[in-house]
Formats: C-alpha cells, sequence, structure tokens
C-alpha cells in the first residue's frame, strides 16, 4: 500500500472508521490517572485549605485578645511567676529565689484566699541557694503557710479606707455614663482634690497606698470604680479598652468633685488610669479645673502595651500581630487618640512621671522622650528594679517625697 506524500516511512498509516461510526479515544495510561488532579478540585482544595487555617488563625488571634482585655478588675497581670512559701514565721517568709522575689520595696503577696504584705529583703538570714527571705509585714487575709503558692502584687490593702488605713470616709456614687459608680471620698480641708485612678491588674484598693499620704496633707482623694470594676457597670462589649472609653467614667468623676466642692483637681493614675488622666486633661468638658497630672507607669503606647500583654501569655511569635489587630479591631481602641492626647504641644499643666525601664508592660522609653521634649512641665521621676504600676513599691520615701515637691505649687 503507497502511503500519502510526505508520510515518513516508520509513521504508520492513520487507522479510518467505518463512516457513521466515532472512532474511541484511547484509555490514559493508568499512572497518568492516579497522578492526576483536576483544576478545579485543586483549587477547591487549596481554598479550603486556607479558609480552615485562616478560620483557625482569626479563632487564636480572638482567643489571644479575649486573654488580654477580658481579664476581670484585680486579676493579676501575666508575667510574674508564682512562687512557693517555703517557711514563715511571725516576722519572715521565705520564697523561691526568684527576679521577683529579690526585688527591692514593700509588696503585696496574694494567693488562694490569702493576701498579706512583704517588706524588705533580708539578706543576712541563713537562707538555702534557692529562696529568698523576706519581712513579712502583715498578713490581712487568709492563712500563710509552707506550700502555698502567691504571687506579688502592687496593691498593699485590702478593704476600705476605714478598714484598711483607719481612716473615715464616705461611701458615694457618681452618676456616669453607663450608670452609678462607687467611689470612697476620703474628705480633707483643701480645695483641691486628688482623684486616683487605678489600672490593669488591680482593684481600687491600689490607691489606698497614697492615700494616707494626701490625708495627711489635707488633701481631699476621691477613689473611683469605673466600667468593668466590681460595683460599677460592665463595659457593653465586657471588655476592657486600655482606658479609651474608660476616661469618660473620669471625666464623670471630675464633674462629681465640682459639685462637691473641688476648686481644682490633679489626676493620679496607674498605668491605664494614667492614660484615662490624659485623655480626659486633653478631651474633657471639665478639663479646665485640672491643675496637674501624676502618671504612674502611663501606657502611652497602646500597640505595645497590647503586644505586651498577649505575649506574656506565650502565645506563638506568629500569631502576635493578628492578636493584637483583633484586640484593637474589637475594641475600636483609638491609639491615634492617646497620642494626640500625650503629644508634647497637647499638654497645657504639669505633669509628674513616675516611671523605670523594668517595666515590661508600658514601655517607658515613651516616658522618657515626653519628659525631654516638654521639660517646661514634665518632670521624670526614674525608679528602677520596679515593675509595672509599682515604683511606689519599690521606693516609697523617693516617690513620695517627688510627689510632695510637684504638688506644693499646685495647692
Amino acid at each position: 500500500m503507497s502511503l500519502p506524500r510526505g508520510t515518513p516511512r516508520d509513521t504508520p498509516a492513520p487507522a479510518t472508521a467505518p463512516p457513521g461510526r466515532v472512532r474511541p479515544v484511547a484509555a490514559l495510561p493508568r499512572r497518568a490517572e492516579t497522578g492526576s488532579v483536576r483544576p478545579a478540585t485543586a483549587t477547591a482544595a487549596a481554598v479550603t485549605t486556607l479558609l480552615g487555617v485562616g478560620a483557625a488563625v482569626i479563632a487564636a488571634g480572638r482567643y489571644a485578645s479575649d486573654v488580654a482585655l477580658r481579664a476581670p478588675s484585680g486579676r493579676p497581670l501575666p508575667g510574674d511567676p508564682k512562687l512557693t512559701v517555703h517557711a514563715t514565721d511571725p516576722e519572715r517568709i521565705t520564697l523561691t529565689r526568684s527576679l521577683a522575689s529579690l526585688r527591692p520595696g514593700t509588696y503585696g503577696i496574694e494567693g488562694h484566699g490569702l493576701h498579706a504584705v512583704v517588706g524588705p529583703v533580708l539578706d543576712r538570714v541563713p537562707h538555702t541557694a534557692d529562696t529568698v527571705v523576706r519581712r513579712l509585714e502583715r498578713v490581712e487575709l487568709g492563712v500563710l503557710g509552707p506550700g502555698g503558692r502567691v504571687r506579688f502584687t502592687p496593691q498593699l490593702h485590702r478593704g476600705t479606707p476605714i478598714t484598711a488605713l483607719g481612716l473615715a470616709q464616705e461611701d458615694v456614687e457618681i452618676p456616669g455614663e453607663l450608670g452609678p459608680l462607687p467611689a470612697w471620698l476620703v474628705a480633707a480641708p483643701r480645695t483641691t482634690w486628688v482623684i486616683a485612678l487605678h489600672g490593669l491588674g488591680t482593684t481600687r484598693e491600689h490607691p489606698l497606698n497614697l492615700v494616707s499620704f494626701y490625708n495627711r496633707r489635707k488633701i481631699p482623694v476621691l477613689v473611683p470604680a469605673y466600667r468593668g470594676d466590681e460595683g460599677a457597670p460592665a463595659s457593653p462589649d465586657g471588655l476592657a479598652h486600655l482606658g479609651d472609653s474608660e476616661w469618660r467614667d473620669v471625666d464623670a468623676a471630675i464633674r462629681y468633685a465640682v459639685r462637691r466642692g473641688a476648686g481644682k483637681v490633679v489626676l493620679h493614675g496607674w498605668g491605664t488610669g494614667a492614660s484615662m488622666a490624659l485623655r480626659a486633661a486633653a478631651e474633657s468638658g471639665m478639663r479646665d479645673r485640672i491643675s496637674g497630672l501624676v502618671l504612674d507607669s502611663p501606657v502611652l503606647d497602646q500597640e505595645a502595651t497590647l503586644r505586651n500583654l498577649v505575649s506574656a501569655h506565650h502565645l506563638p511569635g506568629p500569631l502576635l500581630p493578628l492578636a493584637v489587630r483583633s484586640a484593637q479591631g474589637r475594641t475600636g481602641v483609638h491609639g491615634d487618640l492617646l497620642k494626640a492626647a500625650s503629644a508634647p504641644e497637647a499638654l497645657r499643666v504639669p505633669v509628674l512621671l513616675l516611671h523605670g525601664p523594668d517595666d515590661t508592660l508600658a514601655p517607658w522609653e515613651p516616658s522618657v522622650e515626653l519628659a525631654a521634649r516638654r521639660p517646661d512641665l514634665v518632670t521624670l521621676h526614674t525608679v528602677r528594679h520596679a515593675p509595672h504600676a509599682a515604683m511606689w513599691n519599690a521606693d516609697p520615701v523617693r516617690y513620695e517625697e517627688a510627689l510632695r515637691r510637684f504638688l506644693t505649687p499646685l495647692l
């Protein structure tokens, strides 16, 4: 049989199918069947995988932001370890040796159903290499004994001004945006009042550390609870907002103080309480009544503080940025408004900054920068070897002297 012109000799002649019949297509080799995936199927599988990973990551971010922002008032801040009590006697306590138990100063220690106060480290008292002996000042709640697990807290007192300090108080209610806010008022003759604002990880018992100092100087002190605190209205979303919404309760406290006879007020805030004070000084309709700000461990960079809060709970590094964004998105925290309120050009009243480089929650570098840019209004009192909101605990004598000098021209 002759081949069509141009057909190579070793190429088989094309087969012909009978008229009206379709020639069947040869089956694919078995290897090709098992190794191939339709493009649409592969795309669907990839999308499903990505959606699953994305959902897991979002869930992890939401969980981490919950840990950082849904903590109830008074819950210990992350970062400090639990320490074992090895021995006690009426004047001493032996604890596990750590950076926390070696801190200088006076601190509260808390455990399950327990609150006590410890003083300085007693270096000359015999102890083992893995323990620390401190002076035991008092036990305010519970029984302190070997084997107990405790954490350090800057909050020394439990109770109220009258039960903890022996100072007469008036229990008052401040009309707040979300409802009545309970507060303690420790009256005194001066017309310049102090409004004391606790921060994260503590309650309104924390400012009791300084109430006696103010009372000796005849300065009235108003200690309010704010949204989310025990006895106060809850935040609508159940989350802390790092002062971004809570500052409006400070505005309500200023209005209350003025109605009760305050001519001027000084806002003394710790941590996020300091952020609230800054926002009130910038945005409150009563800001002309504010004569000074005392900012202890101020949160001046909300994103950095959120990152530190989440990181302290040992979230994997890759999820950290997502957790921060999740927290910001859920709370509507406006870091730009805090930056505007704490900008050097925004300050209008004298400011005492009490902060130190060992604060692992609220970086102290923004405090240093603020003091350097407004030396005419800002005084920085640096405290070393102190954790967040514990500047007074580390060195009460120097803290109170700095505070006395700051307040004298304002009274």
